[in-house]
């Protein structure tokens, strides 16, 4: 593993362990040039299925997406990080479980939705004005009622 802080290419495993959820093992290294430490997260490559855009487009699920538009839809919420990788963790288990080899951003969006409303409700109507590209006031008044009635 290269060193981030030198970028020396050799690294040894200091101490090694499951994360909570046993769905990633953290590994601490230690460069063999410089001795820092970092560390490392190892997880099981996962055949997950492709995401067909709306445009069409066929691409492969990139986890850093979703992780992104969450995080921006919680900034400034006390939503923690560990939450958002989560919520993410469980969306890619539900795309290995389908056992889709496509699936629409669609529902992928929607999956990320009903997951903030129980989350935090600003981060919801944050993430479905973006998601939904609300044309008016009165179609983003209208999801607020909704939230409202639920």
């Amino acid at each position: 593993m290269k060193c981030p802080f030198c970028g020396f290419g050799d690294s040894k495993v200091v101490d090694s362990r499951p994360d909570k959820g046993g769905a990633t093992i953290r590994r601490r290294r230690e460069c063999e040039s410089c001795s820092r430490r970092f560390t490392t997260h190892e997880r099981v490559e996962e055949i997950l299925p492709l995401v067909l855009k709306k445009d069409g487009r066929r691409e492969s699920f990139d986890r850093q997406k979703p992780i992104s538009g969450i995080q921006k839809a919680c900034e400034k919420r006390p939503v923690s990080i560990e939450a958002i990788e989560q919520m993410v963790d469980r969306l890619e288990v539900r795309l290995q479980e389908s056992g889709e080899r496509e699936v629409p951003s669609a529902v992928i969006g929607e999956w990320i939705m009903n997951e903030l409303h129980g989350l935090d409700q600003v981060a919801y109507v944050r993430f479905a004005s973006v998601y939904r590209s609300f044309k008016d006031i009165n179609e983003f008044m209208a999801e607020l009622q909704d939230l409202l009635k639920k």
